[in-house]
């Protein structure tokens, strides 16, 4: 947060309770502005590309390779490898991270709120989606997976007991149709294996995300994904030894850039970069910067594994996130 005033003049600005980014109290410092700086109505300002911009845009990007990512590595790992190691590798950085920064262990209040985000974002909707992909295009799940904003929208709702608006609900209902309708389509008039594993992960990751923005409240965003990987480490471990002594590995770039993506650039950076940015400019802002995430996976598709793009890929992809924008300005 930037205090900014006239020219000629600074401000002192004390920051209360309510001033925190994830936990985090920020100590405001005097500063002196020329005439005509603007703030909008959180106090940020309203520079052309402001960090906290640039560390949400960064974020999404990261998650929009994942998808692209993840079929890479499956050229050299079966499903459950992947997801082991990927998890494994991504906990080791969180723990070089957490032990450089001194970060002392969580309250035990909030263990059980990280075996929920653990078990949805870290285990949960990498292993869903990771299976999915083994039948469905990338560009099939980017569709679908593209209702998740709506779907940890209606979870936040029932977890925290409030009413959003019949718009809200209206538009949510509306871009579930539209998905659904697409999957029927693309899957000849019914549902497939694939699709049965990306709407689970739709509900366990929008489960984990609603406990992670709750936790996130209380301590950084980066510390709960970080204690959430820490928490899996033992049995990703263990995952990781049994499924490499099962499954075929067979390694090629792809399949080692693959991987490392979705440890190190997906599940640690991302999430990293995502949260810092978000906590700079707001959840509004930082969630209308991840509408562009299931066309940029769409592109990815294209870009780097070659897929052709059925005609109701984007199109679907443009209703959801007409639906989602909407709900972003419905009155709760």
């Amino acid at each position: 947060m930037r205090a900014q005033d006239s020219a000629t003049a600074t401000t002192t600005i004390a920051v209360t309770p309510a001033d925190r980014t994830g936990g985090t109290t920020r100590t405001v410092s005097p500063v002196s502005t020329a005439p005509g700086d603007a703030t909008d109505t959180s106090g940020s300002r309203t520079d052309p590309l402001p960090r906290g911009t640039l560390l949400a845009a960064l974020g999404v990007l990261s998650f929009s390779l994942t998808f692209p990512s993840t079929v890479w590595g499956l050229e050299s790992f079966g499903p459950w490898s992947l997801v082991a190691v990927r998890s494994t590798l991504a906990a080791l950085i969180a723990g070089a991270f957490l032990l450089a920064g001194r970060v002392p262990l969580p309250e035990r209040r909030h263990w059980a709120g990280l075996a929920v985000v653990a078990g949805g974002v870290v285990i949960g909707f990498p292993l869903l989606t990771t299976l999915a992909l083994q039948t469905s295009t990338t560009s099939h799940a980017a569709v679908v997976v593209g209702l998740l904003p709506l779907t940890t929208a209606a979870f936040a709702a029932l977890r925290t007991k409030r009413r959003p608006s019949r718009t809200f609900w209206f538009a949510a209902v509306s871009g579930a149709v539209v998905v659904l309708a697409f999957t029927v389509q693309q899957s000849g008039g019914a549902v497939s294996r694939g699709d049965l594993y990306l709407f689970g992960a739709l509900l366990v990751c929008a489960a984990g995300y609603t406990e992670g923005g709750r936790l996130a409240r209380l301590m950084p965003g980066w510390q709960v994904v970080g204690w959430a990987l820490i928490l899996c480490l033992p049995l990703m471990v263990a995952g990781s030894a049994v499924a490499l002594s099962v499954e075929p590995v067979r390694l090629n770039a792809h399949g080692i850039i693959g991987l490392l993506w979705v440890a190190a650039g997906s599940t640690f950076f991302g999430l990293y970069v995502w949260y810092r940015g978000m906590a700079s400019i707001g959840i509004p802002k930082a969630s209308q910067l991840q509408l562009a995430q299931p066309l940029l996976t769409l592109v990815w598709s294209v870009v780097l594994l070659g897929e052709t793009l059925p005609l109701a890929a984007p199109v679907a992809a443009v209703a959801v996130l007409v639906c989602i924008a909407v709900t972003q300005r419905a009155k709760s």
